[in-house]
């Protein structure tokens, strides 16, 4: 469904390394990318989720709105890491409203939180594939703490925070927007600065999720580790910049390693979802995030995991406004803008 001006809001997301931000609009065309930028954060602002210096990530914010004229105040944002936890589980067959009496007794179970920490939703599946007199669930639950320092985050940079959601449902919805989704199971994979998501679809459903604290920043500690040198130097290192201090063969051999790493765990884990679904042969895989424009893991994972691998480009359904937009920028951000893009396609309806 399309939204009109007063539904529309700005997807934000806020990683470790940079922010991003997405504004779509409803045209003749359909959906039309209105304006999309990003900007960095100050190293150590955010680390693994946890928010420490509140105030300049606030200021980066703003200026990242000023840059690229976003007026509209009206913002969904996306939490993820190890204090979300998504789970599949299977439950006594019940009506909805049962169902929202009873959850909290249930999540107990499966909750590595105290229940009274954590926000709780879920979504009814439909019935248990083995057991008749049961349905499945998907459960979500939060740490109130992360979910309130993120909304007064964007409070605290002047926005109206309307739609929490999931990082890896917001990739999900940038996916079933822009991709054909019948027949085939499916991993999306995004690789961020700090952290690796991967969610497993089957049709539109999605069956298994998993996070690891792996990601991009790994070649900058690997660099500062050898060379003994500043973050921003690593970072301008990691691009090439300054060969005279490190040379590209030994580039090379660092991100080897790092993308070895990732490959073994993902690895790891698409062995864990084979355990419990044996039939089910994963045969596409669709990475995101700033580790998807590494040809070496792209091609090492599809060896690994005996699939087929692609970057997922977030605008291939969506119009582009090339007077508004630069196409070389966009073209080359598409897969770190896929998670902003399904926020930015959210409405305020759907709170």
């Amino acid at each position: 469904m399309l939204f009109g001006k007063k539904e529309t809001l700005v997807g934000l997301d806020i990683g470790s390394k940079t922010l991003k931000a997405a504004e779509i609009s409803e045209s003749k065309r359909g959906r039309e990318l209105k304006r999309f930028g990003m900007t960095e954060i100050p190293h150590g602002a955010i680390e693994d989720g946890t928010i420490n210096d509140p105030e300049s990530v606030a200021d980066s914010i703003r200026q990242l709105f000023k840059a690229y004229g976003i007026s509209e105040r009206n913002v969904a944002i996306s939490i993820g890491g190890y204090s979300v936890i998504v789970k599949k589980i299977a439950v006594q067959t019940m009506d909805e409203e049962q169902l929202q009496e009873t959850i909290h007794f249930e999540a107990e179970q499966y909750i590595p939180f105290d229940i009274s920490d954590v926000n709780l939703d879920f979504q009814i599946l439909g019935q248990n594939e083995t057991n008749a007199s049961q349905m499945d669930v998907f459960l979500v639950a939060a740490k109130k703490e992360m979910v309130n320092d993120y909304i007064n985050l964007a409070s605290l940079a002047g926005l109206n925070p309307c739609i929490v959601d999931v990082e890896a449902f917001a990739l999900q919805n940038t996916f079933e927007t822009n991709y054909d989704t019948e027949g085939v199971n499916v991993a999306l994979i995004d690789i961020g600065a700090s952290k690796t998501s991967l969610n497993i679809l089957k049709g539109n459903n999605s069956v298994f999720m998993r996070d690891v604290s792996l990601g991009c920043m790994q070649i900058n500690q690997k660099i500062i580790s050898l060379i003994d040198c500043s973050f921003d130097e690593a970072e301008q290192l990691k691009f090439g910049q300054g060969s005279d201090r490190l040379s590209a063969e030994y580039l090379k051999g660092i991100f080897s390693s790092v993308v070895a790493d990732w490959c073994t765990e993902i690895r790891r884990a698409l062995d864990f979802f084979y355990s419990t679904y044996p039939d089910d042969q994963i045969k596409r895989i669709i990475l995101s995030g700033g580790g998807a424009n590494i040809a070496e893991f792209r091609e090492l994972l599809a060896v690994e995991a005996s699939a087929e691998v692609e970057t997922i480009n977030p605008f291939k359904n969506i119009y582009v406004d090339d007077s508004r937009n630069d196409p070389e920028f966009i073209k080359q951000i598409g897969p770190q803008a896929a998670i902003t893009m399904g926020l930015a396609m959210r409405k305020v309806t759907d709170t």
